[in-house]
């Protein structure tokens, strides 16, 4: 039995190892950074310890910017575009004819590079001097007033990114809860129309119960994957994200040790605790309340 536990932690070492450099070294490091105040990478020296970058952070007039953009963010795409998946993947699983051709047009976006997206969308919404982007064409035909969807109004600009971001995640939610559909007993609806009750009943009573920890997967790798926006706001709004208002707190963080503020790690530290620690408060408030509403 002691010859088979030590086989099996060495088939583990190599992981192990992998994991110890680049997860655990690499988040201990940042703790450390989060705490040493005006730490600097050409001298390895700080002026000590203490809950300063926390406070410079927090007080910060770009970080609270970054983090009301990320908010919205989360907050609109990642029910919306969980509600629309569910609805097209509803729609696909009850056609037959050009099922596959259909999810292979969906999951397009997927598989296309973000940045190419990002300028197709630009494309559709930036004002240029030779043209207002086919947007503001459709809003002329129909009477209404030219935007400026990229240099614009912030409410435009955010309008735009989270667009741009159901249009990136959509595909794969489609996908998933396509799946999750297939994977439903047909029995459970034979029975249900035996009985006579209503579509939306059954849906409500049986597609959903029997799809619900496929969705929770979807809003919580949802939530993580909005708060860790940054790709996106590049490609459509450019590399200085603070001066179009659009920042986020990825992109904080990464301004803090490259951007045009860079050469602060223990702000960029500290960042990344607080981001770390919001995700997670989200993450554990999910869990809480999904206990009573998954069905597994």
């Amino acid at each position: 039995m002691k010859q088979k536990n030590y086989k099996g932690w060495l088939y583990l070492l190599p992981a192990i190892v992998f994991l110890g450099i680049f997860m655990v070294y690499p988040l201990i490091d940042v703790i450390i950074y989060s705490f040493e105040e005006g730490y600097s990478f050409v001298t390895q020296t700080s002026n000590g310890t203490g809950l300063y970058n926390f406070r410079y952070v927090l007080h910060d007039t770009y970080f609270v910017q970054a983090l009301r953009n990320t908010f919205i963010i989360v907050i609109i795409t990642v029910p919306v575009s969980t509600g629309l998946a569910l609805l097209i993947s509803l729609a696909l699983s009850s056609i037959k004819p050009l099922r596959n051709a259909f999810q292979t047009i969906y999951f397009l976006p997927y598989v296309t590079n973000t940045l190419a997206v990002g300028l197709v969308f630009m494309v559709l919404f930036k004002k240029t001097e030779y043209t207002d982007g086919m947007v503001n064409l459709l809003i002329h035909l129909f009477g209404g007033k030219t935007v400026d969807f990229i240099d614009g109004p912030y409410w435009a600009k955010m309008f735009v990114m989270c667009l741009y971001t159901v249009w990136i995640v959509l595909p794969f939610k489609i996908l998933i809860l396509t799946s999750a559909l297939a994977s439903v007993k047909e029995d459970y609806y034979k029975a249900a129309r035996v009985d006579g009750t209503r579509p939306f009943r059954i849906f409500y009573k049986i597609t959903l119960p029997m799809i619900s920890p496929m969705i929770f997967y979807l809003v919580i790798t949802g939530f993580i994957g909005a708060f860790k926006a940054y790709s996106d706001e590049v490609a459509l709004f450019g590399t200085d994200l603070n001066s179009a208002g659009m920042n986020t707190m990825v992109g904080y963080i990464y301004d803090m040790l490259y951007g045009n503020s860079g050469g602060y790690p223990s702000f960029a530290s500290a960042a990344a605790l607080i981001l770390f620690a919001v995700v997670f408060t989200i993450t554990c408030i999910n869990l809480m309340v999904s206990r009573n509403k998954i069905h597994y």
